[in-house]
């Protein structure tokens, strides 16, 4: 049997698919080249067109999907041409359970720079599957509340402009200290291929770095 690592894939960008053993997550999918109808969830974090792309999702969504969007997308969400299950909204620091899929939401914005206000309200999520709790965090920077992050498996942006950069990113983790950092957000949009390079260089060593995206 795959280990749960394994069963994690990252498209581009921050498109994460995880297998789990309550269905088919994807986050902020893009890029998506097959039209599978597979999700049992989709989870999205802001707003952006390389997070919230509507042709990507009528790629996977089927009837019973669950959309989990930030509150202030309602309208976004509800505006949908897409048959879904349900339209869940979220606001950042609570906790939520939707047909079993245990997650939290994390403030995800910059600190500095104007891209991500926190006042927008987007999110990162933790998700606890097979006895792990697994952080995707969204467009952020390192932040008092992304620092406070209890997980086990850490997806994370790397790829700088809109986010963290590969340096800034290490330095997270090395405070974090997570058993497994994924490393996104690069080599596309942002960033070039080399940020996973300079990023892994600079991990803590007893941090396992999992590359996950192709070039």
């Amino acid at each position: 049997m795959e280990s749960l690592l394994e069963r994690i894939t990252v498209n581009t960008q921050n498109s994460v698919r995880i297998a789990s053993n309550i269905g088919i997550i994807y986050i902020d999918p893009l890029e998506i080249n097959e039209a599978s109808h597979d999700a049992d969830f989709i989870l999205i974090t802001h707003d952006h067109y390389d997070h919230f792309s509507v042709d990507d999702i009528s790629k996977l969504a089927k009837d019973d999907t669950i959309l989990v969007v930030p509150e202030k997308m309602a309208s976004s969400a509800k505006n949908l041409s897409i048959q879904l299950g349900n339209i869940e909204t979220v606001l950042p620091k609570n906790q939520f359970v939707f047909s079993g899929l245990k997650l939290e939401t994390i403030p995800a914005y910059n600190i500095i720079k104007p891209f991500h206000p926190k006042s927008a309200g987007w999110v990162g999520y933790v998700l606890e599957i097979d006895g792990k709790r697994i952080y995707i965090a969204g467009d952020t920077d390192a932040t008092k509340e992304a620092k406070e992050v209890d997980c086990d498996i850490a997806i994370i942006p790397i790829g700088g402009t809109y986010t963290m950069d590969s340096k800034k990113a290490a330095e997270y983790i090395n405070e974090l200290k997570p058993e497994v950092v994924i490393p996104v957000h690069y080599g596309s949009i942002v960033g070039s291929a080399n940020d996973a390079t300079i990023f892994k260089d600079k991990v803590n060593p007893t941090i396992s770095v999992a590359i996950k995206l192709a070039f």
